[in-house]
């Protein structure tokens, strides 16, 4: 496949390799398989990473798994080194924890568009079913309407729009910045764009906001959000929320960030392409 045809999933992960697994199978029965995985892992036990790279679902993938050693929450990094081991000209950041639909590739594909990311979105689902599904090896993508209903009226799932799909059209766009509904666990950018304005911020530690950051840079670039809201839809696997340390502050950084053009991260990209502390394995 041609280098301008390739999409690169950057699939964020630590220590949780039963959830990143069910992701790994919803990614093996896409209908669209002109992509490669790369799992930007941000320092998981040996356990976790040989779980999932001995896995039988990983063979079937072409993965590129990078790790670097545990320092805390460092998500804008680990993105930032996943994407420097990629190749497509088009990336999708994706969450280890949120289980695609079958056509997930292909609506990524479908709705990219010059000088524009798309922001995902996620259908959440329960504690319970969260349990249930990945300790009976439940596989939610490509399952039928009643499937989803019956557990939307139980209570296990959020909504139904990762059953709807809707052409792309105008109003998907909005040329205005807007913090609301920002998903870095379900995002596709252009290569070129994601350059442009130095990838994410790694001077964002701890959780919150570093998505936020990355928007509004792209944002000042000159770079129009697109909503794929019922075409990209991903099963949000449910997890104990993270440590809210430092949301607060990264925030603050963020509306600062509001009243300037400011396109470059303090600590970006370029800075972590080649890290001496990362370890790359490749599979497929």
């Amino acid at each position: 496949m041609k280098h301008s045809d390739l999409i690169s999933l950057v699939v964020t992960t630590y220590n949780r390799s039963d959830a990143l697994l069910a992701v790994l199978g919803g990614l093996a029965q896409q209908s669209d398989t002109g992509f490669e995985v790369i799992i930007a892992d941000d320092g998981s036990t040996v356990l976790h990473q040989q779980a999932v790279l001995n896995s039988e679902v990983a063979k079937r993938l072409k993965i590129a798994h990078v790790w670097h050693p545990d320092v805390g929450f460092t998500a804008s990094r680990v993105r930032n080194r996943g994407v420097s081991v990629s190749g497509g000209s088009y990336i999708v950041f994706l969450d280890g924890d949120c289980v695609p639909e079958t056509d997930f590739v292909s609506e990524h594909r479908r709705l990219r568009q010059e000088r524009c990311f798309v922001n995902g979105s996620r259908v959440m689902l329960s504690s319970g079913w969260t349990q249930e599904i990945l300790a009976n090896d439940i596989g939610v993508p490509g399952q039928s309407i009643g499937f989803w209903l019956k557990h939307r009226l139980q209570g296990h799932a959020s909504k139904l729009t990762g059953l709807v799909r809707l052409p792309d059209f105008a109003a998907r766009c909005n040329a205005n910045f807007s913090w609301k509904g920002i998903r870095s666990c379900n995002m596709g950018v252009w290569r070129s764009d994601f350059v442009r304005v130095n990838g994410f911020d790694e001077s964002f530690v701890g959780w919150g906001h570093e998505d936020a950051d990355f928007v509004l840079r792209l944002h000042n670039a000159g770079v129009i959000r697109k909503n794929g809201f019922c075409s990209t839809e991903v099963y949000h696997l449910w997890h104990r929320e993270s440590s809210r340390a430092q949301e607060s502050r990264n925030a603050d950084r963020v509306r600062e960030r509001q009243h300037t053009l400011q396109v470059l991260p303090a600590e970006g990209y370029s800075e972590s392409v080649g890290g001496k502390d990362m370890v790359i394995t490749r599979l497929g």
